[in-house]
């Protein structure tokens, strides 16, 4: 990045700009479209409804439900990825680490398989269900030896959790390959054809989640200079590795159950953030509320136009922009240990 914000006026200039990104980005979310409307007509909707008006009730019923599931996965990805980033310590590390987007996949295609359930709600709760499992596994067996939990054995664990639930999935799928159709989609990521009534639940969890990591801040930057030197200043690492662990679950697995794997965000949102601000924790998780909650909305609108009129799923489009930036993240790591 070319510029930081290395004061704490310039930081707090640079998250109002950030705010400006991301109220620019929800407009054009509902704004632009396979059906194009004006600025003017999006204001109208909001503030001079017309019933009559088929431009105000597509973004009444439909966008503006889009954009404001779109903000809070994106920031729920992002202050997760950053969180798991600094509970590691490795660049690389997203909440696909933790096995959640693969836990809550095979419990998904697992109900559909045996169970015949078919519901996209009832998809949501049986995939928080998987990424709360899955979390929980990870932690369990990272937490085994005599060391205790320890980033290595958080991330061994995380690569082994998830490769056993993808291993399940395709096993499953292989047997019935009609479920594959029916949860394709919801697979692949998608905000589409989501609605308020999937959010709702599982927001209260991510709102009170969001705000415990927003106070975590200092917590974390001890955290980061080891844990020997955390424990001297008094601070319970084991509480806290563990919190960041339920709020990873919570944020990750609750976005994944209503919106499905979507990844990158988690990736990425962290290094353009810290590229901003430097490794300060207490400015890091702000900024990447309103950071990821952008990316993923013009995500979503990049992935109306790719392929008119059809649109791609959300997922595919991060997957996209995500994939270079992992494998420049992997080099760059490499050149350092030559």
């Amino acid at each position: 990045m070319g510029i930081v914000f290395t004061s704490t006026p310039l930081k707090v200039v640079g998250l109002f700009l950030c705010i400006g990104l991301f109220v620019l980005s929800f407009f054009a979310s509902i704004a632009l479209g396979q059906n194009a409307i004006s600025i003017q007509t999006t204001f109208d909707a909001f503030f001079h409804f017309d019933e009559t008006s088929t431009e105000h009730i597509i973004i009444t019923t439909s966008r503006l439900t889009r954009a404001v599931i779109a903000a809070v996965i994106g920031a729920n990805l992002a202050i997760a990825g950053a969180l798991m980033q600094a509970l590691t310590k490795n660049p690389l590390a997203a909440p696909d680490i933790f096995g959640v987007n693969a836990g809550a996949l095979f419990f998904i295609v697992f109900s559909a398989t045996f169970f015949q359930v078919d519901s996209l709600v009832s998809y949501m709760w049986i995939a928080f269900l998987g990424a709360g499992v899955a979390g929980i596994l990870v932690y369990f067996l990272g937490s085994l030896g005599r060391d205790g939990l320890s980033p290595l054995k958080i991330v061994l664990s995380g690569a082994a959790i998830t490769a056993l639930f993808v291993s399940f999935t395709q096993g499953l799928l292989v047997i019935d390959e009609q479920k594959l159709q029916s949860v394709l989609f919801w697979l692949a990521g998608s905000v589409a054809g989501r609605s308020m009534d999937m959010l709702l639940p599982v927001l209260p969890m991510m709102l009170i989640a969001g705000l415990v990591a927003l106070f975590l801040g200092r917590s974390i930057n001890i955290l980061l200079s080891g844990d020997d030197v955390a424990k001297s200043l008094g601070q319970r690492t084991i509480l806290i590795k563990a919190l960041i662990g339920v709020i990873v679950v919570i944020l990750a697995g609750g976005s994944v159950a209503v919106a499905g794997s979507i990844g990158f965000i988690g990736l990425i949102v962290p290094h353009i953030v810290r590229g901003l601000v430097g490794p300060d924790y207490r400015w890091v998780i702000p900024y990447s509320v309103f950071v990821g909650a952008s990316l993923l909305l013009l995500a979503d609108v990049a992935a109306r136009f790719v392929i008119m009129p059809q649109e791609l799923p959300i997922g595919v489009m991060t997957a996209f922009v995500g994939t270079p930036f992992f494998i420049y993240l992997a080099r760059r790591g490499l050149a350092r240990n030559e």
